[in-house]
């Protein structure tokens, strides 16, 4: 159940040097780059830890962090989005598995999009989450949707990395605006430490002009895309038009408002549902025991990290709650699953 990763790196076409990570033994999936993306700090976050966790049950979950960001090379010149495209055929040709299947979330979506259009014969499988084929300047329709996207980067330019909460709240709420506060107070961290300003504003900049709209028609790969009907990040029917464009696409509505699922939403059991069903894979299973207990996903994430042997206090830092919430749900928990010990607890939890 401890949950460890392996990181390395690997060399872009221009000589960037790329940081990327593995998790877990089985069929690979790979995740395109994203925005905001630290591969050390993942395994910290209440937000994207949950996604590791569940991603490397049974599967070598890769990713890694895109040029300017994370532990990639920070201080680079080009960060148009031909050089992600490179970025990505540089990590996927350090996998020596013929094939994976290939996770886009977000902008990772056309990074996703484009690979596979390039390289269908090492894609099993692409899955979209929360995806788009037109950057928001691309498909602005009007003056207004033009400035809206114009100001976000200046917003960035301006308020990155100051310590008023009032910056890192705005773009916080429109990824997880369903969060805890724990968990928006550290995809705040999260932007601060993943780029520094001038470059997340740059990324959104060249990201914001992204079209693989009409590459999406010409497809041939099996197809998932997932999408939140209240998503504030990317709207909803960007998602319905990449259903549209690509050819025998399954398209999955997810009722969520969050742009990044968090793992105690039912949109998020929904959508591991659905990807395991799509690559062939059996949902991974609990143990009889806490399955009749009727643990809900919040609570079976809780003793998963009781059965990692963390006290209640590195609970509550891992999982972004206070010690006496962690302490009332363990007793919650145990009451359920009918123990009166954590040793109990775990010995029913690894009895796989």
């Amino acid at each position: 159940m401890k949950l460890g990763q392996t990181i390395g790196f690997c060399t872009s076409a221009d000589g960037t040097r790329i940081a990327l990570a593995s998790c877990g033994k089985g069929p690979v999936i790979l995740r395109a780059a994203h925005w905001l993306s630290h591969v050390d700090y993942d395994l910290q976050s209440p937000v994207w830890r949950p996604w590791v966790q569940a991603l490397s049950a049974g599967n070598r979950f890769v990713r890694y962090d895109p040029r300017g960001c994370g532990l990639s090379d920070r201080y680079v010149t080009d960060l148009s989005v031909d050089a992600w495209h490179a970025d990505l055929d540089a990590v996927a040709a350090s996998i020596e598995e013929p094939q994976f299947v290939l996770l886009g979330l977000s902008q990772g979506g056309a990074l996703a999009i484009a690979y596979a259009a390039r390289h269908p014969e090492r894609v099993s499988h692409l899955v979209l989450l929360n995806a788009y084929g037109q950057g928001a300047r691309t498909r602005a329709q009007t003056d207004a949707e033009r400035l809206e996207a114009e100001t976000l980067v200046n917003f960035i330019r301006i308020g990155w990395g100051r310590d008023n909460p009032a910056f890192a709240q705005f773009f916080t709420n429109l990824f997880i605006p369903d969060g805890t506060p724990e968990q928006h107070r550290w995809w705040g961290d999260l932007e601060r430490l993943t780029a520094a300003g001038d470059v997340a504003a740059q990324l959104l900049w060249n990201m914001q002009g992204i079209d693989v709209l009409d590459l999406a028609a010409t497809l041939r790969v099996p197809t998932l895309i997932a999408h939140s009907r209240g998503d504030m990040r990317v709207p909803f029917d960007q998602g319905c038009k990449l259903a549209a464009a690509i050819p025998g696409a399954r398209f999955v509505p997810l009722e969520s408002k969050n742009h990044v699922l968090l793992p105690d939403e039912p949109a998020w059991i929904a959508f591991q549902a659905e990807l395991a069903a799509f690559v062939g894979q059996d949902p991974p299973s609990r143990p009889l025991a806490i399955r009749e207990a009727g643990l809900t996903q919040a609570e079976a994430t809780l003793l998963d990290l009781v059965a990692e042997g963390l006290d209640n206090r590195a609970i509550a830092e891992r999982a972004g709650k206070s010690v006496k919430t962690v302490r009332n749900q363990l007793s919650i928990i145990f009451g359920k699953l009918g123990v009166r010990s954590r040793s109990q607890a775990i010995v029913i939890a690894l009895s796989r």
